[in-house]
């Protein structure tokens, strides 16, 4: 998945929007402590962005794209609570990708699949704006928290641990 199309989509989503943001261009990196530490940003204003799988039924399931403070983890039983799920777990990689539209490492905090749902936790709001890799490992933008929220729409509840 080398094609840079989910990039190239949010990009011009946010330019499309009028968002405020900065492109940063680093080593390639997916894990949020260390890709932070090369973009200079403090950990919790970082948006880790984690996949989950949470079943309803025993044929019927559901994807959340759970969107946590980098100094945070997904609480998976708030997920579940949420949806009102008999189990919730991370889904496999494989399934993670093919939803989000990048690799692991470089899922972003904006649903581009009506089949994932986006919930974000308030805490990473507060923040003036939110930093991610921008579904690819060398490149990562500062988003305006405001024009994330008018765009992306998210869902917010705790769903953070």
């Amino acid at each position: 998945m080398t094609d840079h199309g989910t990039y190239t989509k949010l990009i011009g989503l946010l330019d499309e929007r009028g968002a405020r943001y900065r492109i940063y261009e680093h080593a390639e990196e997916g894990a949020t402590e260390a890709v932070s530490a090369l973009r200079g940003n403090p950990v919790e204003q970082a948006a880790k962005c984690l996949v989950v799988m949470v079943k309803l039924s025993k044929k019927t399931k559901r994807y959340v794209l759970a969107v946590v403070p980098g100094d945070r983890r997904v609480d998976l039983g708030a997920v579940k609570a949420l949806l009102g799920g008999s189990y919730a777990g991370f889904a496999t990689p494989e399934v993670a990708e093919r939803l989000a539209g990048s690799v692991s490492g470089t899922i972003l905090p904006f649903s581009f699949d009506e089949e994932l749902a986006l919930v974000v936790d308030p805490a990473l709001l507060e923040q003036p704006e939110i930093f991610f890799n921008a579904a690819r490992l060398d490149r990562s933008l500062a988003l305006a928290t405001a024009d994330y929220v008018a765009i992306a729409e998210p869902r917010v509840e705790p769903v953070a641990g």
